[in-house]
This record gives C-alpha cells, sequence and structure tokens, in this order.
C-alpha cells in the first residue's frame, strides 16, 4: 500500500505532461496546413483564402441575386452599404479600404458561423463565376450568344434588361460549360471571381497577398514558437518526473534490501543486488523519460496527422508505409528479443567477476592466479560486448531500413501525387502537406520503434525490480509486538531450539537451551561449523529460528518489535566493517551524537585510543571505504568501540578478538568486565585465552552442546573441550 501511495504522487505531473503533449502535438500538426495555405492560397490564388467574398459591389451583387433566383443564404449574407448614408468619417474609411464606394454602393459580408459560410460557400459559387464572368465583358461569351452590343453597353447592362425567360435560357446555355467542372476546378474558378471582385471595387491585390502571406508567415512562427517552449517545458519535466521515479524507485529497493535476511541475500547475491539498484533502475529511468517524451507523443502526432489527411486521394500509400514499417520492426525483434533477455544476467555476472576480483585482490596475488582472474573477467566481458554488438549491430539496420521506407513513400506520393495535380484534383500545397503528414506518421512509428529498441530491456529491469519488492521476507515484524519485559532486562534464553538452513539436507542447530543472565558471560567454543556464529545470530533475529523459543528481556524474540529487539544489543561482527566517513560518524552508528566522554570512554575501553590519539584529527581522522586506511586489529578495536559507544543491554561478540593480540585482547576484555559489568555478555571464540575466565562455557559439537559450565569444570567433565584446550595452551597454563 505504502509502495502504491508513493507512485500516485506522480498521476498529477504526468496528467499536465499529457496535457502539454497535446499542445505540442497540435502546434505541429498545424504548421504543414499554414504552409499549404500559404502556398495554395497565398500565392496560388493572390491570397484568398475562400470562395466568399467580404465585399461585392451592388451592380454585381444584384447580378448574383437574379442569377441565384434571390437564394435566401446570399440575400441574407449580405449588408447593403448605401454611400450617401454613411458619416463622413465611415465614408472615408471605406473610401481607403473600397474605392469603389465613390461611385457605387457595396455589399459587405455578415458575421456568420462556419455552417451558414459553407452553405453560402455552396449557393454562391456558380453565381459568383457566372457574375463575375458577364461582369468582366468577356468576348467568348458574346460571340457563344451571337451578341454584338453597342461600346457603351456591358454584358451586365444587357443581361439585366432581359425578360425572365429569356435571362434564364441565356445563363442556362453558359451554365452548361461550368457544370462538366469537378468541385477543385469550380473552387479555382471561385477563388479567380473573387480576386476579380476584389479588383473591381479597388483593392491592391498585390498588397492583399502580400498581407495574407506575412500574416500566414507570423502565425506560423507563434505557433511554432508556441511549440517550441511547451517542448522543453515538457523535456523539463519528463527528466524530473523520470529522476522522482527512479528515486523512489532505489528507496522502496534499498529500504526492502534493509528488511533482507541473509537467506535473501544469498538467493538474489549482492553482486545481482547492486545491480538492480542501479543498472536496472538506470534502464527503467531512461525509459520513463522516452516513454513521457517519445511513446505518448507519437501516436497524437500520428493518429493526429492521419486525421488530416484521412480523406486525401492519396492516403492508401500511408497504408503501404504502416504495413511495411510494422513488418520491418517484428523481424527485427523477433530476432533480437533473446538477447535483450540475458543482457541483465550478464551484466550481474560480470559484476559478480569484478566484485571478487577487486575485494579478493591480496588473495589472488598472494596465490599467483592474475592471469585466470584475467581470463575470467575476459571471459565475463567478451560475452557481455558480443551480445551488445550483436543487439546494437541488429537494431543499427533499422534506420536505414526505416529510411529507405520514408524516401521511397516520398517518391511514390510525389509519382501520384503529381498526377492528381495534372489532372486538377490536387493543389501544390495540399500535395506538400501531404507529404509533411506523411511524414510525421511514419516518423511517430520510427521514434516508437527506436524506443522499443529500448523496452526488452526495461521490461526485464522492471521484472528484476518488482522480484525485489515482491519478495516475501523470512523475517517479518510481527503485526503486534510485545514490549521487552524491563523487570527481564538482559536476560537471554534459549529453550529447545532448532535450526536448519533452508537449503539444507540437516539441522545446523539442535535442541539448544541454556541462559545467560546480566552481570555475566556467556561463551561459545566448538570446532569450525559447529553453528557458534549462527546460533548467536538467531538472537538479533539474523535468522529464524526453526523450532523452539528465544527469549530476549523475558519476550520471545518473534514477538518482539525487531527495532526495539536489536536496539538492546551491541553486535559485533566476526569481520571488522567500516564505513567511508570519519573515526566519530562510525561509532556513533549505535548512538547518535556522542558526548567526548562517551567517545573517549568508548575508545579507551575498546584499546582504540591510543592509537586515535596519534592521529592528528583525532575522533575526526578520516576512514575510507571498507576502513582500508587502518589496520585490521584497530579495524577490529573500532568496532568493538562501536557497539560500546551504544552501551546496550547484551553484547554480542562473534569471535572479534581474533585479530588482537594476547596483550590486547586480555586489557580489552578486562576493560569490558568493568565497563559492562551490568549487561550481558555473549562470546564466540577460538582461543581459549579469550573465554577461560567466563563464567559460563557452552562447548558445541555438529550443532550440539556437548558440554556447559566453567573453565576449570569443563576441563574435568567435557572431553572436547580439553582436546581444544590442550591443543593450545600447556596443561600447567590452563
Amino acid at each position: 500500500m505504502q509502495t502504491k501511495n508513493k507512485f500516485t504522487l506522480f498521476i498529477l505531473p504526468i496528467v499536465i505532461i499529457l496535457g502539454l503533449l497535446v499542445i505540442q502535438a497540435l502546434c505541429d500538426l498545424a504548421l504543414p496546413e499554414y504552409t499549404s495555405n500559404i502556398i495554395n492560397n497565398g500565392i496560388g490564388h493572390n491570397g484568398i483564402s475562400s470562395g466568399i467574398p467580404e465585399v461585392i459591389p451592388e451592380h454585381i451583387f444584384n447580378l448574383i441575386s437574379k442569377i441565384s433566383k434571390e437564394n435566401k443564404s446570399i440575400v441574407t449574407g449580405y449588408d447593403l452599404i448605401v454611400k450617401d448614408n454613411l458619416s463622413k468619417k465611415d465614408l472615408s474609411y471605406f473610401k481607403e479600404k473600397y474605392p469603389i464606394i465613390a461611385n457605387e454602393n457595396i455589399y459587405l459580408l455578415n458575421d456568420l458561423s462556419e455552417e451558414q459560410k459553407a452553405t453560402l460557400e455552396h449557393s454562391l459559387s456558380k453565381p459568383l463565376i457566372l457574375a463575375t464572368l458577364f461582369d468582366s465583358n468577356n468576348e467568348q461569351v458574346k460571340k457563344m450568344l451571337k451578341l454584338e452590343l453597342p461600346e457603351n453597353v456591358t454584358l451586365t447592362d444587357w443581361l439585366m434588361n432581359l425578360d425572365k425567360d429569356t435571362f434564364n435560357q441565356v445563363i442556362t446555355e453558359i451554365s452548361k460549360t461550368y457544370d462538366k467542372l469537378d468541385e477543385s476546378m469550380l473552387n479555382e474558378y471561385s477563388y479567380l471571381s473573387v480576386s476579380n471582385i476584389y479588383k473591381t471595387v479597388g483593392i491592391d491585390m498585390n498588397a492583399y497577398q502580400i498581407s495574407y502571406i506575412i500574416n500566414m508567415g507570423l502565425k506560423m512562427l507563434i505557433i511554432a514558437g508556441i511549440g517550441m517552449i511547451v517542448a522543453i517545458i515538457v523535456g523539463y519535466l519528463s527528466s524530473k518526473l523520470a529522476s522522482q521515479i527512479s528515486y523512489t524507485l532505489r528507496d522502496l529497493v534499498v529500504t526492502k534490501i534493509m528488511s533482507f535476511s541473509p537467506a535473501e541475500f544469498k538467493e538474489f547475491g549482492a553482486s545481482s543486488l547492486i545491480t538492480r539498484a542501479t543498472n536496472d533502475i538506470e534502464q527503467i529511468k531512461m525509459f520513463c523519460i522516452m516513454l513521457v517524451r517519445i511513446v505518448i507523443f507519437a501516436p497524437i502526432m500520428g493518429i493526429g496527422a492521419f486525421v488530416k489527411v484521412c480523406h486525401n486521394p492519396l492516403n492508401w500509400l500511408i497504408a503501404v508505409a504502416l504495413i511495411t514499417i510494422l513488418v520491418l520492426i517484428s523481424i527485427l525483434f523477433a530476432i533480437a528479443m533473446p538477447k535483450f533477455n540475458i543482457m541483465q544476467k550478464l551484466i550481474d555476472r560480470m559484476n559478480l567477476v569484478s566484485r571478487e576480483i577487486i575485494t579478493g585482490m591480496p588473495v589472488i596475488r598472494t596465490f599467483g592466479t592474475e592471469k585466470y582472474e584475467e581470463e575470467r573477467f575476459d571471459t565475463a566481458n567478451k560475452n557481455l560486448t558480443n551480445n551488445n554488438l550483436f543487439v546494437n549491430r541488429l537494431m543499427g539496420i533499422m534506420m536505414p531500413s526505416m529510411m529507405l521506407v520514408m524516401n521511397i513513400i516520398s517518391i511514390l506520393i510525389v509519382w501520384y501525387g503529381a498526377k492528381e495535380i495534372n489532372v486538377g484534383s490536387l493543389q501544390v500545397g495540399t500535395l506538400l502537406a501531404f507529404i509533411s503528414y506523411t511524414m510525421q506518421i511514419i516518423m511517430s512509428f520510427l521514434m516508437i520503434s527506436l524506443v522499443s529498441v529500448m523496452l526488452p530491456r526495461a521490461l526485464i529491469s522492471i521484472r528484476r525490480i518488482k522480484e525485489i519488492l515482491n519478495k516475501k521476507v523470512s523475517i517479518v515484524e510481527p503485526s503486534a509486538p510485545l514490549a521487552l519485559d524491563s523487570s527481564k532486562k538482559g536476560y537471554v534464553e534459549f529453550k529447545n531450539v532448532t535450526f536448519q538452513y533452508p537449503d539444507a539436507d540437516e539441522a545446523m542447530l539442535k535442541n539448544i537451551s541454556f541462559i545467560a543472565k546480566p552481570g555475566t558471560t556467556t561463551a561459545f567454543i566448538g570446532s569450525t561449523g559447529s553453528g557458534k556464529s549462527t546460533l548467536i545470530n538467531l538472537i538479533p533475529r539474523f535468522y529464524e529460528a526453526t523450532k523452539g523459543t528465544i527469549y530476549v528481556d523475558g519476550v520471545d524474540v518473534k514477538k518482539a518489535s525487531l527495532k526495539e529487539l536489536r536496539e538492546v544489543i551491541g553486535y559485533v561482527p566476526q569481520k571488522g566493517i567500516l564505513f567511508s566517513g570519519t573515526i566519530k560518524s562510525n561509532l556513533e552508528l549505535g548512538k547518535d551524537n556522542l558526548t567526548p566522554e562517551e567517545l573517549e570512554n568508548s575508545a579507551s575501553v575498546s584499546q582504540s585510543l591510543e592509537f586515535i590519539e596519534t592521529k592528528e584529527k583525532g575522533f575526526n581522522s578520516p576512514i575510507s571505504q571498507g576502513g582500508t586506511n587502518v589496520s585490521g586489529g584497530q579495524k577490529q578495536r573500532l568496532s568493538i568501540a562501536r557497539a560500546i559507544a551504544k552501551n546496550p543491554e547484551i553484547y554480542i561478540f562473534d569471535d572479534s578478538f581474533s585479530a588482537l593480540d594476547f596483550k590486547t585482547d586480555a586489557k580489552l576484555r578486562q576493560a569490558l568486565k568493568k565497563h559492562a559489568h551490568s549487561s550481558t555478555i555473549l562470546i564466540v571464540a577460538q582461543r581459549i585465552s579469550t573465554i577461560m575466565n567466563a563464567d559460563n562455557i557452552i562447548v558445541l559439537n555438529e550443532g550440539e552442546i556437548v558440554g556447559s559450565g566453567t573453565h576449570k569444570e569443563l576441563l574435568k567433565n567435557c572431553p572436547i573441550y580439553k582436546e581444544i584446550a590442550l591443543s593450545q595452551m600447556k596443561e600447567e597454563e590452563l
């Protein structure tokens, strides 16, 4: 539930990005249409973008009305402007805009809806063409009608004076020529008629054309600018979103890893966990950026572009291009997918080998196996490199293939488009816009295909991250934890405890029972593999007992809060572990903000103070990664000092004195006994000298307790203990 809540925070940014992507797509989709308008209308039609003139001289309007038989949409579409009724100011304005008004009244186009404009254009088209044809006093029309008119009589004057029947016959005869034209050619003549009307009313068509082109160009600049700004914002937001997602994933993964027991660590492997927390999450991050910026944007562009060209007679070419691209992508991915599946495993393997070589360098040099390790790394490196080369070469074929498809489609569009232009069913600007929209559709698929190169690897990375997040940990926090009993502070009790590793055939520990009390030292000794370290690791619940019960402060450890349980324990592992920082920061891991007195006391008890004081910065002296700038004995003493600084109820030392010399060992134990006189001390040791003064020594053999008591008692009653003791010390020393 917590994981879901974290990711719900990303819903709002994603919605905002989606909205911005729609705006960006609309801007990109609008530009080819404006280009088409500039070519078709700005250049081809002298800047005229509609077959509806905004102004018509009165004599032409009257002829149009008569030809259209007083069509309602035409009559109501215009208002008469009578020059004699205008004020001087209005008349001056109209004279500047339409000079013809000085001699004749005009009709101005009303403010109409898009639907009304469409109806008007349909009704006005043929009457407008015929009216302007007669108004131009066309000689061909005179020859067709076999007319010989006086010089001072125009075709319009003659036509308007005809009786109704003769008028209709003339119009029907002339209309026969235009009835054969298709819609596109009829539109061309409509635009030409509008241009002639504008010339008649005195409009400068050169200035009108330039004004239209500049106006369209400025709109394109504004739209392109908006698209650019939105693209920058989307880039910023998507990068920030992807970074936040990767941050959240890393946080969740590391938090989950922190809850893993050694069993889970063993299942995944340290190198694999590192790869998943770094490389896999980075793959997801990069895919998220591409997903938001391309995978979401590309379909919007592709669908929008298809809507723009779906009625174009050449749209079948788009289907050919898309089918070709899909077949090509399918073939490439069918070959590449198996390689993507093993890529992350090969990275795991290389990280594992690298980690083992780096951490095991002293051993490698000691045994002279440098050549073998180089070959082992070279094998892992070659396997990964060969896999990457295969995938990259295969994906390298994709871009040239896509470009070939794009170029072939462009040639086909120009080839078939030229034929359509030749027969008059397509305009040059419309063809260019179609090419632009087709490229946008193809590029959308191309972008998706390029992102899909990352998709298989990202999906594998997501699956690997899910494996960590969905992994059920063996050590779980109790739903209703019990508080530790303060009256039994420091008590540790094992009651018939058995433990078996998940993948083991036999139990490591069998029926272990003992009690360790405050103020006493309990030691564990036995041969290698007898289960000493496993036993004490059950106390802080690093492992879970298979059978039996372990009590700390009178509470079953399975029913206690993990945090509270581990707070009362000071644990020193067999191998001293230090973190990069300072001596002080390492000692404060168990307890924050230690006072100078507490720092000095813990260092003094652990026999660390002497070498700390020799350093120039004392407790603020730097510690490198892994504590490589201090000796093994110093590292171990600082680990012990860290536990002492915590001042816990229970001390656990897992063979923690083995790196110390006998003299330091003795001093440390003596100081520790004095410092922790009221605490429970549990010690795992191999050296008899370390534990011979313990209050209770437990001897383990093959996972079972074979002896328990003081040093003297065990020498008499436990042959195994005596054997271990005599192997280390002389009888008189014992």
